[in-house]
């Protein structure tokens, strides 16, 4: 587990890293506890990852808003797959766990076809699964405990009692997952349906079932979620697109601000502005996922 802490004239901040037990992986990916105390309200723009998204609050609420759809204010949220940005704001007071799952582990955990969930933000306790604590309670048991440690040894003991009483996923799903993850989103459709030994349909049928999102369109969050960590990493926007599978730099720019709201230039400039890098602020360790924005929209959140 790492701890990571700051302060100064923006009030303070605390992340606290941990791997789930090795018995929930790879499906449970990562544990990010978090506390905010910032002098003035803060909005981040989250771009799409190729996870599921549990957030257990500690009492605040936060409010996500989505392109099309009316903002939600929740204190625990739960989100699938998405190929929407979306924007998160809270008054500079937060603390709560953020967990990351494969998507098909979400399935199994929540026993919810994932297609209801894609795009969207729910309360978890709307969910209609049978576990044995509901996500609210959990959330307020967490908050009650004294140390990072403890919370996340307590979501391994909840999360295992989960998994054996979940619906397990389809191996093949979980092969096909895990096969456009490793290549980034660029194996074909057709041949993926082919490694697993099913027919486009049904592969489709049963992606969207435990997945969230048909292979067509979780193949594209994954290339842009490769392109963007190339970018971070100073590779020119050509030698990205093409490394990507984009047809070329026009199309990985259009793909980019269809699922960012932003042009790849856009993001790389924003991210270099002051107050962007608070800690582990991105939702995935070493990948450039998020922007922090000014309460006007823009992407300054402080001159500090």
């Amino acid at each position: 587990m790492r701890v990571l802490s700051g302060h100064g004239s923006y009030g303070s901040w605390e992340f606290a890293l941990a791997a789930p037990h090795p018995r929930l992986r790879p499906g449970v990916l990562s544990y990010r506890g978090f506390r905010f105390d910032l002098a003035r309200p803060r909005r981040r723009l989250e771009t799409p990852i190729g996870a599921a998204t549990l957030l257990l609050g500690f009492g605040e609420p936060v409010t996500i808003s989505r392109p099309g759809r009316e903002p939600d204010t929740l204190v625990s949220l739960y989100c699938g797959p998405t190929t929407t940005p979306a924007v998160g704001e809270h008054s500079g007071r937060l603390a709560g766990i953020e967990v990351l799952f494969a998507p098909w582990a979400a399935f199994t955990l929540f026993g919810t076809p994932q297609y209801e969930l894609a795009d969207r933000t729910v309360d978890p306790d709307e969910l209609p699964h049978a576990l044995d604590i509901r996500v609210g309670e959990l959330a307020g048991a967490l908050g009650a405990l004294s140390s990072w440690e403890e919370r996340f040894g307590l979501l391994d003991e909840v999360f295992t009692r989960w998994y054996e009483a979940g619906a397990p996923s389809s191996g093949r799903v979980v092969r096909a997952w895990a096969e456009l993850v490793r290549s980034g989103g660029a194996m074909p459709v057709p041949r993926l349906a082919e490694e697993v030994g099913w027919s486009l349909r049904h592969l489709e049928s049963r992606f969207r079932e435990q997945i969230g999102l048909g292979p067509k369109a979780a193949a594209r969050v994954l290339r842009l979620q490769r392109a963007r960590r190339l970018l971070a990493a100073g590779r020119g926007a050509a030698e990205t697109a093409a490394a990507c599978g984009f047809y070329d730099q026009a199309h990985l720019s259009g793909e980019f601000k269809a699922m960012t709201g932003c042009t790849p230039r856009e993001f790389a400039a924003a991210r270099r502005l002051p107050g962007q890098q608070i800690g582990a602020a991105d939702r995935l360790a070493g990948e450039a996922t998020s922007l922090v924005l000014a309460p006007d929209g823009s992407s300054v959140f402080s001159k500090t």
